[in-house]
């Protein structure tokens, strides 16, 4: 079984203990390293090769914004996956925005914590159930908004509205009457035309299209 490497970045060093004895109990999971503020985290990333970051909001140092930059610019592969106590649509919309792939409040079950993991090591974005609804009824700031790709079909476009809403591709088969196989047809055909396969890049088209405003 492949084990997830982790960093932790949290400059509360009780919690951090917390977390790294619940997550090295896990057989497909090892902290690698741990970091208390932004520059340490950047450090122990580029020392310890991590899968994924579990980067908190509140840090000393940079943002977490800036950080989860830093982080993607310097290691392209590594997942980000924000752990705060902060409920609030406006920074999960800009963590997004810099590339994060998850988040999950600290109140959430440890189970949780322990799927949002596994989810975002697929490649998958995941998002507490509370901020996906406060991220949608929350105003979203007026942007240039892009052309839309040439050829997006509109059963492509209700697929990739899913994508963005979380739907895992047998949600989307039920959801649509269509066939799992016809769902990964529709989402290689999305990716191929958007030029990515960044679950965090085809949300981010998605809300600016006002996909998630339907």
């Amino acid at each position: 079984m492949p084990v997830i490497r982790l960093l932790l970045a949290d400059d509360h060093a009780v919690l951090r203990a917390g977390l790294k004895a619940l997550l090295d109990g896990q057989p497909d999971m090892q902290v690698v390293g741990e970091a208390e503020d932004a520059a340490g985290c950047l450090r122990a990333a580029a020392q310890t090769h991590p899968d994924i970051v579990l980067l908190d909001v509140s840090m000393p140092g940079l943002g977490a914004a800036h950080t989860t930059r830093q982080l993607l610019q310097a290691h392209p592969n590594l997942r980000v996956l924000i752990l705060t106590m902060h409920e609030d649509a406006a920074i999960l919309r800009e963590v997004l925005d810099a590339g994060a792939a998850g988040y999950v409040v600290k109140r959430a079950a440890e189970s949780e914590l322990l799927n949002a993991i596994r989810a975002v090591q697929r490649g998958d974005v995941y998002v507490h159930p509370a901020m996906t609804r406060a991220l949608l009824e929350s105003p979203t700031p007026a942007t240039p908004r892009p052309e839309p790709p040439e050829g997006l079909t509109p059963r492509e476009t209700e697929v990739l509205r899913l994508i963005a809403l979380g739907y895992t591709n047998r949600q989307m088969a039920v959801e649509l009457g269509i066939s799992i196989k016809t769902v990964e047809t529709h989402r290689a055909n999305i990716t191929a035309k958007l030029g990515t396969r960044r679950r965090v890049d085809l949300v981010r088209y998605a809300r600016e299209q006002g996909l998630l405003d339907q």
